[in-house]
């Protein structure tokens, strides 16, 4: 970027230096959001993750700040950047990297229901879009000889950025926060729940999740002439069915 001039590959740059940082930052998370549970974190340490996650959406911010102010300078004095060939093979690395590394890290995240790698996921696969972006702008201007395209793309960059990382910011302080799970979702718990043979109802579900962890307690609506091992029973078909679909599943069940 400093070698061509070229604002909107250095605003690549920075992303990709806060990038960096975030990735160091989510590996240590997920080590130690992996320690059990002790007498101080009972419900484990998955938090960690969501904090780390938080974390990376502030960085994400900041480096988009970072890419306006320098569009800004660029813009007011506008410069025809040099050497465009090496700007538009570093792109086109940096777009093929990106697209393998954040599918891997989304399916992985996804897979493991981990906050913090589904976070950094997110993350590379907007970073795709706004690194193709750059590229094609690049392309324009050695075609067009338009030295503000540069700028012009580097602000675009930014505003992606800052997209994503509200949206992440938002996803961190939901879980913080001890938000319920869509209301869509706990509907899906409720047809599981009723679908089991001798529940009559229930009531009071509430859910929340810590890390990957899915929490939550229910009051059961089982027939009160039923002896005490039959209703047990009942409610260890509910448990499981709810473990088994959502592990891992931390669940309390009231009778």
């Amino acid at each position: 970027g400093i070698m061509t001039g070229t604002v909107s590959l250095i605003s690549e740059a920075i992303h990709s230096g806060i990038d960096l940082l975030a990735a160091a930052l989510s590996l240590l998370a997920v080590r130690a959001a992996a320690v059990p549970p002790d007498a101080e974190h009972e419900y484990g340490h998955g938090k960690i993750e969501t904090v780390s996650a938080a974390f990376e959406s502030l960085l994400i911010i900041v480096a988009a700040l970072a890419i306006l102010r320098e569009a800004a300078e660029k813009f007011w004095s506008p410069a025809m950047p040099e050497h465009m060939t090496w700007a538009i093979a570093a792109m086109a690395v940096s777009v093929i990297l990106n697209g393998v590394v954040s599918h891997r890290l989304c399916n992985v995240g996804k897979a493991t229901r981990s906050e913090a790698l589904l976070a950094d996921g997110m993350h590379l696969r907007a970073d795709v879009w706004t690194s193709l972006a750059v590229l094609i702008g690049i392309v324009l201007i050695q075609l067009t000889g338009w030295p503000w395209l540069d700028p012009v793309i580097a602000v675009f960059v930014a505003l992606a950025i800052l997209r994503v990382g509200y949206k992440m910011c938002r996803r961190s302080f939901m879980t913080l926060t001890d938000a319920s799970l869509p209301q869509e979702k706990e509907e899906e718990i409720g047809r599981l729940i009723m679908e089991t043979e001798g529940v009559k109802g229930f009531h009071n579900l509430r859910t929340r999740t810590v890390g990957k962890t899915l929490l939550m307690d229910l009051h059961l609506e089982i027939d009160q002439s039923l002896p005490l091992h039959t209703a047990h029973a009942i409610s260890d078909n509910v448990e499981h069915k709810l473990k088994q679909t959502y592990a891992p599943c931390d669940l309390t069940i009231h009778l």
